[in-house]
């Protein structure tokens, strides 16, 4: 990767997104455990807590993705991170459950950041380098959870479980004043104006439905999505209950915090070194195979392993995995459908990948339930399921593109 080549402003949105989700996942690793230690939650009432935030997520999605597309992104960004530092700063001081559920539902309804940081990303960059580019992104996604969640168990052994929520609702407040310093805004009047009218604005489920192409993506992100939807809801506990067993509650924290950490060290790599490499040999739909591939032999690796070390294994190809799919998938998505809807579209990406995370999250708790391994064993399933779509994505990319005619496109 040669810095030196990059736009300033995607610098400045990795830097952003780095910072948020720095701040975000001082908590992951705390949050169900939290829960679960000082408002005697059951694993199910834990897991609805985790997809309460996606469920808000998926009600907000488009309308914040559409805003972006007509009054700009940067005052969407904005407002979205200073939601989040408001949420976070509620979880850290309240002793209310309902509130800890208030705190995650609001964060969602606002938590229109990585939307409209991706949005941002897509204006500025031409279509054969979006993959790449959003790839920085997820690096910037990979980085804070190099850090954020060992800290965030650091944190919280060394000072409790509230700390966490209070320094992430400062990096939140922090992200903020980042934005505006730093970004200047891309929707341009005449993009704003096109946006707006009736026949570029309006959400078509007719439209939606029509594109192939765009079903298609959204499917395989749905089933992607659920496995890490699951991990996010079941990994403290299922880490307390199987790969630590036994240990101290601070070895836990800890352990749990670092397994996290490979996770976001091995997105980094991806992004930064690898997905590049692999994008200019082989496309975006050979990588969407690929990635389902070797994050599903991630989520094997949990589902039989009972020893932190080999935990290590299963964290590296699941996030491997992940980081060669995901991107590719962001970039499929916004070339099927014109350029003045790229906010609105991933707005709707994004949805579908909050749908599927309140699912996985919601039913994760009741998997756990049966079986601590049983989760992962479901997200391995589906993977094999939406392996077929995927290959016959990456069949139909080689005779056509993927954009549809006018009548079909989304708006």
């Amino acid at each position: 990767m040669n810095f030196k080549e990059l736009d300033r402003r995607i610098i400045t949105i990795f830097l952003i997104v780095f910072v948020q989700i720095l701040g975000a996942s001082l908590a992951l690793p705390i949050l169900p455990l939290y829960a679960q230690r000082y408002f005697d939650l059951s694993p199910q009432a834990i897991t609805l807590l985790v997809s309460s935030f996606f469920a808000a997520q998926f009600v907000a999605g488009p309308f914040l993705g559409r805003l972006s597309d007509r009054h700009g992104r940067l005052p969407i960004l904005i407002l979205s991170q200073l939601g989040t530092a408001v949420c976070f700063l509620i979880l850290g001081l309240t002793n209310s459950v309902w509130m800890l559920y208030f705190a995650r539902i609001f964060d969602g309804l606002t938590g229109g950041n990585v939307i409209v940081a991706q949005a941002y990303i897509t204006d500025i960059t031409p279509r054969e380098k979006r993959a790449q580019s959003l790839g920085y992104l997820m690096a910037a996604f990979g980085l804070g959870f190099i850090f954020g969640p060992a800290l965030g168990g650091l944190l919280s052994a060394a000072f409790g479980p509230r700390v966490p929520f209070i320094l992430a609702a400062v990096a939140a407040l922090l992200v903020a004043i980042l934005t505006w310093f730093t970004l200047d805004e891309t929707v341009t009047p005449e993009m704003r104006a096109k946006a707006q009218q009736p026949q570029q604005s309006a959400f078509n489920i007719r439209s939606l439905a029509t594109n192939v192409p765009l079903l298609l993506v959204l499917l395989i992100a749905f089933v992607g999505q659920f496995g890490l939807g699951v991990l996010q809801a079941t990994f403290a506990l299922y880490g307390g209950a199987v790969l630590f067993s036994g240990y101290s509650e601070e070895a836990t924290n800890i352990g749990i915090g670092l397994l996290l950490a490979v996770i976001g060290l091995t997105q980094f790599i991806t992004q930064l070194f690898i997905l590049r490499r692999l994008l200019a040999r082989y496309g975006e739909t050979v990588m969407v195979v690929v990635g389902i591939v070797v994050r599903m032999m991630g989520l094997i690796i949990y589902a039989v392993v009972s020893s932190p070390y080999l935990g290590v294994f299963g964290s590296i190809f699941f996030a491997l995995g992940m980081g060669i799919m995901m991107p590719p998938l962001q970039a499929l998505a916004t070339e099927t459908a014109n350029d003045s809807n790229r906010g609105g579209i991933l707005g709707v990406f994004q949805s579908v990948a909050s749908l599927s995370t309140i699912f996985s999250t919601a039913i994760g708790g009741v998997l756990f339930a049966i079986n601590p391994r049983v989760p992962y064993w479901t997200a391995v399933m589906l993977s094999l399921v939406v392996l077929m779509p995927a290959i016959y994505l990456w069949r139909q990319r080689r005779h056509v593109p993927l954009q549809p005619k006018p009548a079909s496109t989304v708006s």
